[in-house]
């Protein structure tokens, strides 16, 4: 009974002593095609074509002899090391590691990769990690069949970006294509790839990151519900000026929906009536994609302004709902600041996770909370009244005074 196994990983280039000497006393030998044409499999050993990881640890379980395992670039990256590990096969790893596909990527691109965030795309996460390559404008895709460049180009319509495609990485049919996405879904594209999603950056000096996958310094303000002038700031051309102050406009009333909706990544974010743009902004700084919607092109212009502020990627859609939103992608977390109970209906029937509205009347407060319990939303209301206190003689400065409405989802989309 084999109680121990080697996983090898590799890159391409020349195996190393150490994994030449464990392949030598290989009996049995598991990995993907190429890997068991390699010269320096034993003739004699047993081979098993890797699909699925789990059914060769049971076989590699049951070995009387000494197992290796065969996969690309760092096994112990998104690979098969995490399966093998696993405690009902009862296997001891070990592992000699190759350079990952990701910085193989990277290294044919010429560019550094400590601040890209690193997504698998299977067919049922391909939505998620779409969402990460809007929020963040440099992304390593692993991908899979069914979910490949011309999946996620095709799901990223209406998003510019560029992709780097690195077909079949260390091998003689290496290949190399840099084309900008909206291209990338009229490809044919050769697996194993990977894909490196390129742009939405909001401008700046890029500095070096203490932190992998991310640079907190890009978040230029400490703080969550921030007073809107932070966001909706005065500017020249299109969308110049501020938004009018009014209901739902209040930070107090955006930190309220913000804890209720929970927006992160992987997720997409309607903001149904972006106005100036703060909670599309707050909502991207969490690592969301956003999608702001608005009637008016300004606003649009001073939400895109705003995210350029504060160095976030988000789309704006100008239109307006319910109409607008029978083209866009599926959410995750809704936040209606405009549109009243026709826009949560139609919100409903996307059967996102949560959806947060708010209301200046109780009679639009009970309209809407009707709505989202028609759509089969657990519905949460609450009255939330600020008070802005002059800090020299606790004067009252302003109040505000508005209904919150909040939904979850109760059943299975």
């Amino acid at each position: 009974m084999a109680d121990r196994v080697t996983v090898i990983g590799w890159d391409g280039s020349p195996l190393t002593a150490a994994a030449r000497s464990a392949l030598s006393a290989a009996t049995l030998v598991a990995g993907a095609a190429h890997h068991l044409a390699l010269p320096e499999v034993p003739p004699g050993a047993e081979r098993i074509r890797l699909g699925s990881v789990d059914l060769a640890a049971r076989r590699i379980a049951i070995h009387r002899g000494t197992a290796v395992v065969l996969a690309d670039g760092d096994p112990g990256f998104f690979g098969v090391v995490r399966t093998l590990r696993a405690p009902e096969h009862g296997l001891e790893v070990e592992v000699v590691a190759a350079v990952s596909s990701v910085a193989a990527a990277f290294a044919r691109a010429g560019m550094p990769w400590e601040d890209a965030r690193i997504v698998v795309a299977h067919q049922r996460t391909l939505r998620r990690a779409v969402n990460v390559c809007r929020a963040h404008p440099k992304v390593a895709v692993l991908t899979s069949p069914g979910a490949g460049p011309a999946e996620l180009a095709l799901l990223l319509d209406g998003v510019h970006r560029t992709f780097v495609v690195c077909e079949e990485l260390g091998t003689d049919r290496e290949q190399v294509s840099v084309l900008t996405s909206d291209k990338a879904a009229d490809h044919v594209w050769r697996d194993p790839n990977v894909v490196l999603v390129i742009g939405g950056t909001a401008g700046g000096t890029p500095t070096a990151p203490w932190l992998m996958g991310q640079d907190p310094a890009a978040r230029r303000v400490r703080g969550w519900g921030l007073p809107t002038e932070e966001y909706d700031s005065e500017g020249e051309g299109p969308g110049a000026g501020r938004a009018r102050p009014g209901a739902g406009t209040d930070p107090a009333l955006r930190s309220a929906q913000l804890a209720r909706l929970g927006p992160r990544t992987g997720d997409l974010v309607w903001d149904i009536g972006c106005a100036g743009g703060a909670f599309s902004v707050e909502a991207a700084r969490f690592g969301a994609a956003v999608i702001a919607v608005d009637t008016d092109p300004s606003a649009c212009a001073r939400t895109e302004r705003a995210a350029r502020r504060h160095g976030v990627p988000l789309q704006t859609v100008q239109g307006r709902a319910p109409h607008v939103l029978e083209s866009l992608p599926e959410p995750d977390v809704v936040r209606i600041a405009a549109g009243g109970v026709p826009v949560v209906t139609a919100c409903t029937d996307r059967r996102p996770e949560r959806i947060v509205a708010h209301a200046s009347t109780r009679d639009e407060a009970e309209a809407i909370g009707g709505a989202l319990a028609d759509g089969g939303y657990a519905v949460e209301s609450l009255l939330l009244q600020t008070v802005g206190l002059d800090p020299d003689d606790w004067s009252e400065r302003e109040r505000s005074v508005v209904f919150l409405l909040s939904g979850r989802r109760e059943t299975s989309p």
